[in-house]
């Protein structure tokens, strides 16, 4: 009680609550505009998210792995959902297919994360994603979290025709300016102001949005009240190339179980343990479940936690909570979810690009786990080269390819996570170390 009656822990729990919010606003309103949803619905999406998000945050912390980690919606699983509902159309399939595909497809794999946490098959999984998996994963996350970060900070809008999409030269100036702001805060700042930088880039940034572009626009618009619907994207349907594509990206999905937990193991000053990581793979594979029937993107433990809490050192349960406590009302009580929809996507994006800066430190810690040759060297360049390379690339480049295989083909950070698995796994590098 003493600790929670302190002003330290609400602050630091208000910075968590924008973080939470920054890394969850933009993915309803991202999938909603690829599903050509109405704004009813979009405004639905965006409540139960914030609902689930900030339940399953405060669950984790209290009786999963018991840690600061944001368990919110997958970076892997939104750009997965995008690449699905892009393609759809040049397939003729219809998008309340993929959509009721989807759902049964994650309801699945949430099933399947259940069923590992259960039988405590987690660590022996989690032998697959070693120290340099971990690091292509890592840096590769990086790239495509950071691209989508990039384009709010220009001004272009999620969900918009690209092709006719163009920079906004007033937005982007602002957004570079808090992306400096933020930087100094966190490396110039007095040491006990430097854990506030988010949260101060996010408030300065919305204020000087307000100001200087007369008002902020509200993300989105209408929240007027509360509703339960289920099967948004579409009813239960099996479409087999999908149901397979969200079986395979939920069980690459673990690598952010595995990632955020080895990530913070030096900050907690602890390995993490075979219950832990039952207890962690059990709630999430439940809220993926959950995600399923409402037509939400499925969570994960939040690797790009590791940079918040690299920045901020808060790495106490209690303001943990309360944020999620927080987030819940927002997205339950419509006057809180009207406020907060009004922080401008390229402020948050800014304010994300920073704090998601730091997976290159997490990337380069398991890189430092590995032995480089000239002979060893393709067992992580192959990986991180095809698929960045596989993320520049148009995706109707993919449409010759046969339809059970074009949605996992053209994710760069599948195909990139995929083959190093098969190349750590497979080949015996060890061997190739050693001089001939």
């Amino acid at each position: 009680m003493k600790e929670l009656a302190q002003l330290k822990s609400w602050v630091s729990g208000l910075q968590w609550l924008f973080f939470m919010f920054t890394n969850t606003v933009v993915i309803p309103i991202t999938i909603g505009a690829a599903f050509t949803l109405p704004q009813a619905d979009i405004v639905t999406l965006m409540q139960y998210s914030f609902i689930v998000t900030g339940i399953a945050c405060i669950i984790q912390a209290a009786f999963g792995h018991k840690r600061a980690l944001m368990e919110g919606q997958s970076g892997l699983w939104w750009g997965v959902i995008l690449s699905l509902a892009a393609i759809a159309p040049a397939q003729g399939i219809s998008l309340t297919t993929v959509g009721g595909s989807l759902a049964v497809g994650i309801i699945l794999s949430g099933l399947i994360s259940v069923l590992i946490g259960l039988t405590g098959a987690g660590p022996v999984i989690g032998r697959l994603f070693k120290p340099n998996v971990m690091g292509v994963f890592m840096l590769l996350f990086g790239c495509q979290i950071l691209g989508l970060f990039m384009q709010g900070m220009l001004g272009i809008p999620f969900g918009a025709d690209q092709a006719n999409a163009t920079i906004n030269g007033s937005v982007s100036l602002l957004s570079i300016g808090l992306v400096g702001l933020v930087i100094w805060i966190s490396v110039k700042a007095p040491p006990k102001y430097r854990p506030y930088g988010l949260l101060t880039g996010i408030l300065v940034g919305w204020l000087a949005y307000t100001v200087l572009f007369n008002g902020a626009t509200s993300t989105v618009e209408g929240i007027s009240g509360f509703k339960w619907e289920l099967f948004i994207l579409g009813a239960p349907e099996f479409h087999a190339g999908i149901i397979l594509t969200a079986v395979v990206t939920g069980l690459l999905n673990l690598a952010n179980t595995y990632g955020a937990l080895k990530g913070t193991e030096g900050m907690y000053d602890t390995v993490t343990s075979k219950s832990e990581y039952r207890r962690s793979f059990t709630i999430t594979g439940a809220f993926a479940c959950l995600s399923g029937l409402l037509g939400l993107v499925p969570n994960a433990p939040y690797v790009s936690s590791i940079g918040f809490l690299s920045q901020t050192r808060i790495l106490r349960q209690l303001p943990f909570i309360l944020a999620g406590f927080l987030f819940f009302l927002i997205g339950a009580v419509p006057f809180f979810a009207r406020i907060f929809s009004t922080i401008p996507l390229s402020v948050g994006s800014a304010v994300l690009f920073v704090a998601y800066l730091q997976l290159l430190l997490s990337a380069l810690s398991f890189f430092k786990n590995v032995h480089y040759t000239n002979a060893t060297i393709y067992r992580t360049a192959l990986p991180v080269f095809i698929g960045i390379i596989i993320m520049t690339m148009p995706a109707s480049a993919f449409s010759t390819l046969p339809s059970l295989w074009q949605p996992l083909l053209s994710s760069g950070l599948l195909v990139g996570l995929v083959l190093a698995i098969v190349l750590e796994n497979v080949v015996p590098w060890d061997q190739l170390e050693r001089p001939t």
